[in-house]
């Protein structure tokens, strides 16, 4: 029975592999830092190939619509391959969470004028959907970038 409880204790520290211990926060962590950094260089580019759905959601009072969102696309772009280079990474982080509350008000607008995008179904409670998930993004870009809430990441440097 006590072989059975430190084989549990000892899993909960991770599996040793010839390269070293991998735990869950060593695996998951890169893992989901590729995907946050995929989604930003795509939609980023999309900025650039399609900007249509970037112009409709954006809000009327705000000047140089189509140079807003290449520089937003630029940023995006520039941010997810950040997240990517060790020492770029926090800046980049840092970065992504001041652009994600810069194009915020657009995602206020899609809600107070429901503005659907293309294919979208014309359902209201996705428009609020996007609200909250702005902040999911926000707190995995924390995450990878390795500014919160872990503090201080050994990654982050490599």
């Amino acid at each position: 029975m006590v072989g059975n409880i430190n084989r549990i204790k000892d899993s909960d520290k991770g599996i040793q592999l010839p390269g070293g211990i991998v735990t869950m926060r060593s695996f998951i962590q890169p893992v989901t830092r590729i995907v946050i950094a995929s989604f930003f260089v795509v939609v980023g580019v999309l900025h650039f190939l399609d900007p249509d759905p970037f112009l409709r959601i954006m809000p009327s009072a705000l000047p140089w619509h189509l140079e807003l969102v290449y520089i937003s696309g630029f940023f995006e772009i520039l941010g997810g391959v950040g997240l990517l280079v060790g020492f770029a990474r926090k800046w980049a982080a840092w970065g992504l969470i001041a652009l994600l509350a810069a194009v915020y008000p657009a995602n206020i607008n899609m809600l107070v004028n429901e503005i659907y995008l293309e294919g979208m179904s014309e359902d209201k409670w996705l428009l609020w959907g996007r609200m909250p998930l702005q902040f999911v993004l926000a707190f995995g870009v924390c995450w990878v970038g390795g500014i919160w809430p872990f503090g201080d990441d050994k990654e982050s440097a490599a």
